[in-house]
C-alpha cells in the first residue's frame, strides 16, 4: 500500500483488464478500466491537468472560480480538484444529462446551471463562455485545451505501452468528446509504433467524423442527432478532435448503435464483473469489431472512459426492479422465515416488556430528563440518527422551515449512564407506542412521523405550530409520500 499526501495523486495508473467471456477466444482484448480513477472516470486526468497547467501559467488566480461546460464527468473530476485546492466550481450542463450527475456535482460542492436540452451541447458551452465573461471566471474550455491532450500523452499512453513492455498492439479503441484522449494517445501510440490501429467509434445515428463533412463554424454539425452515449460526441466536432484527423492520427471510424452500447455494458457487468456506462458499453462495441477482423493473437486496447453508477436514471437501467421479481419472490416464499407475504411470528411478550419493563420501576431520572427536554424548546423530536422514518420527518420540518430540537436516543450525548435506553420507556409510557420517533409539540405528544405527516395533510399541525408561535411555511406544498423511504411504498406479495 502507498500513502498519497492529496486524493489528486490517485489519479491515473488504471488497470488493464483482459476480457475472458466477451473477446473472440483467439483475440486478446484488453480494456482500460477508468473508473479506478478517484472520481470514476477518465476525465479525472484532464480535470487535474487543465487546473494545474492554468496556474502554473498565472490565468488562474487563487480563489478565482473555475467553470466548464460538461456533460458530467468532466465536471465532477473538476469539483474534485476544486475541492482540494480551494476553488469555486461553476458547471453548465444540458438539462437532458443523468440525474447522479447533478447530485454529485452539487455534493462535491459545484454549483450546476442547466442550459435546455434543444441548445444541445454547444448551449451548455455558450453558456459558460458567457458566464466567465460576466463574472470573471476561469474558463477551462477543455475542447480545445492543449493540457487535456498533453496529460493523455504524458499519463495514459505511456501507461498503455508501459503494460506490454514492448508486445505489438494491433489496435486502441476510443470514443471522443473533447478529443483530448484521441489526440493525446494516438500521437504517442503512433509514435512508439505507427503500425498500431487508431479506431475511433461514435453513435451510428450521428456521423460527424465518419460523413467526412467539416464542422460549420460556431454551429452544430449537421449530422448531428441525440443519441444515448452521454460524454460522447457532442454536437461538434472539437478543435482537440479535428486536430487528431488532420494530423492523420485515425485509422478507421466505426458506427455503433445505442442498444448495442446498453447491451455490452450490461453484458460487461454480467460476465465479466465490470461495471460501466453507456460511453463504455459503445467503445467496447467497436473494439469488439475490430477484434472479430483481426489476426489471432493480436492485442487490441479498449477504453472504457467511467463508472456505471452515474447511469441509473438513463435506459442503461430500464428493467432493473427495486422489488421482488417472480424468480425472486419464489425463492423468498421456498423457506418459511423472513417473508412478506405472511406475518412475522410474535415474540413471547416482547412487546410488553418494551413498553414497561417488569418488575423494574419508574426511572425518575428519565422522566426528569423527558421533562427538561420538551421545555426546552416548541417543538421536540425524540429519534434515532440511523432511522429513516426520523429521516423523513426532519425532510418535512425542513420543508416548512421549523426549528425543533433533535434528542437523538442513539449518539454518544445520550449514552451516558444509558440514558437514550433508559428514556424509552418513558416515552412509551407518555405517549402510548414504544416506537420512534416521538415528536411533541408545545409538550404534548403529536406521534411519530405518520402521525406528523397525517397533521400537516388535514392542517392540524399548522394550527398547532401556530398556537405556540412557532413560524412555519403555510404556502408549501409538499407530498409528503415522497419524502418516505422508497421500500415504503406499498408492497403486494407478487411483486
Amino acid at each position: 500500500m502507498t500513502r498519497y499526501a492529496s486524493i489528486l495523486e490517485t489519479i491515473g495508473r488504471t488497470p488493464l483488464v483482459r476480457l475472458a467471456r466477451l473477446a473472440p477466444p483467439d483475440v486478446n482484448v484488453h480494456v482500460k478500466v477508468e473508473a479506478f480513477n478517484p472520481m470514476g472516470s477518465v476525465k479525472d486526468r484532464m480535470a487535474l491537468a487543465v487546473i494545474e497547467a492554468a496556474e502554473r501559467s498565472g490565468v488562474l488566480r487563487p480563489g478565482q472560480t473555475v467553470i466548464e461546460a460538461t456533460s458530467g464527468n468532466t465536471g465532477i473530476g473538476l469539483a474534485m480538484v476544486c475541492a482540494r485546492k480551494g476553488y469555486p466550481l461553476v458547471v453548465t450542463m444540458a438539462e437532458s444529462f443523468s440525474l447522479e450527475r447533478r447530485r454529485l456535482l452539487r455534493f462535491l460542492g459545484a454549483r450546476v446551471v442547466l442550459t435546455p436540452a434543444s441548445e444541445k451541447g454547444s448551449g451548455m458551452l455558450a453558456k459558460a463562455i458567457e458566464l466567465a465573461e460576466a463574472h470573471g471566471y476561469f474558463l477551462c474550455r477543455q475542447f480545445e485545451n492543449e493540457a487535456n491532450a498533453e496529460v493523455h500523452s504524458r499519463t495514459t499512453a505511456r501507461e498503455i505501452l508501459d503494460d506490454f513492455q514492448g508486445e505489438p498492439i494491433h489496435a486502441w479503441v476510443t470514443g471522443f468528446g473533447t478529443g483530448g484522449t484521441l489526440r493525446g494517445v494516438s500521437r504517442v501510440l503512433k509514435a512508439a509504433d505507427p503500425r498500431i490501429r487508431i479506431v475511433v467509434a461514435e453513435p451510428d445515428n450521428a456521423p460527424l467524423l465518419g460523413s467526412g463533412e467539416a464542422q460549420p463554424a460556431g454551429a452544430s454539425h449537421p449530422r448531428f442527432r441525440p443519441h444515448l452515449m452521454q460524454g460522447w460526441s457532442p454536437d461538434f466536432i472539437s478543435p482537440l478532435t479535428q486536430q487528431a484527423v488532420a494530423a492523420g492520427m485515425v485509422d478507421e471510424i466505426v458506427p455503433v448503435a445505442g442498444e448495442e452500447a446498453l447491451r455490452l455494458a450490461r453484458e460487461l457487468a454480467r460476465k465479466e464483473g465490470i461495471f460501466v456506462g453507456i460511453s463504455a458499453g459503445a467503445t467496447l462495441a467497436a473494439a469488439l469489431e475490430v477484434a472479430r477482423r483481426a489476426p489471432a493473437g493480436s492485442h487490441i486496447v479498449c477504453m472504457l472512459p467511467d463508472t456505471g453508477e452515474r447511469y441509473q436514471s438513463t435506459p442503461l437501467f430500464e428493467g432493473i426492479g427495486d422489488e421482488m421479481n417472480e424468480e425472486e419472490l419464489a425463492l423468498s416464499r421456498s423457506t418459511p422465515g423472513c417473508r412478506f407475504d405472511v406475518p412475522a411470528p410474535r415474540p413471547a411478550a416482547a412487546m410488553s416488556r418494551a413498553v414497561e419493563p417488569a418488575d423494574t420501576g419508574r426511572d425518575a431520572e428519565a422522566e426528569r430528563r423527558l421533562e427538561e427536554y420538551l421545555a426546552q424548546a416548541p417543538v421536540v423530536m425524540f429519534a434515532l440518527a440511523w432511522c429513516e422514518f426520523c429521516w423523513a420527518a426532519r425532510k418535512l420540518f425542513a420543508r416548512l422551515g421549523v426549528d425543533y430540537l433533535s434528542v437523538d436516543l442513539d449518539s454518544p450525548d445520550y449514552q451516558a449512564d444509558d440514558m437514550g435506553v433508559r428514556l424509552r420507556p418513558v416515552l412509551a409510557r407518555r405517549t402510548g407506542a414504544p416506537t420512534i420517533p416521538q415528536i411533541f409539540i408545545a409538550g404534548e405528544p403529536l406521534g411519530g412521523c405518520g402521525e406528523l405527516f397525517d397533521a400537516w395533510r388535514d392542517g392540524s399541525l399548522g394550527r398547532r405550530l401556530a398556537a405556540c408561535g412557532v413560524a412555519y411555511d403555510a404556502e408549501a406544498i409538499i407530498d409528503t409520500e415522497l419524502l418516505l423511504p422508497a421500500w415504503l411504498h406499498p408492497r403486494s406479495t407478487t411483486a
